[in-house]
């Protein structure tokens, strides 16, 4: 009777540990989905930004600058 109830207890201490290691599986790769989806939207707004402020730099008029002469005789 005692070598069967060592059995139970030790099966039911390694299902356990196979159930709490099945939950921390599943929350690691829901962290890392989590993660993944965030890199994502943040690299698609980065680019969408860097879009715009090289669309907004093409329509900027080029104003030439004044050389150092030029400064000089206006001075």
């Amino acid at each position: 009777m005692t070598i069967d109830t060592r059995n139970t207890r030790s099966q039911s201490r390694l299902e356990k540990a196979a159930r709490e290691d099945a939950n921390i599986r599943i929350n690691y790769e829901l962290e890392a989905k989590a993660t993944r989806e965030k890199m994502a939207r943040l690299r698609a707004l980065r680019l969408a930004k860097e879009a715009a402020d090289k669309d907004a730099a093409a329509k900027m008029p080029i104003v030439p600058k004044k050389s150092a002469a030029a400064r000089k005789k206006s001075a």
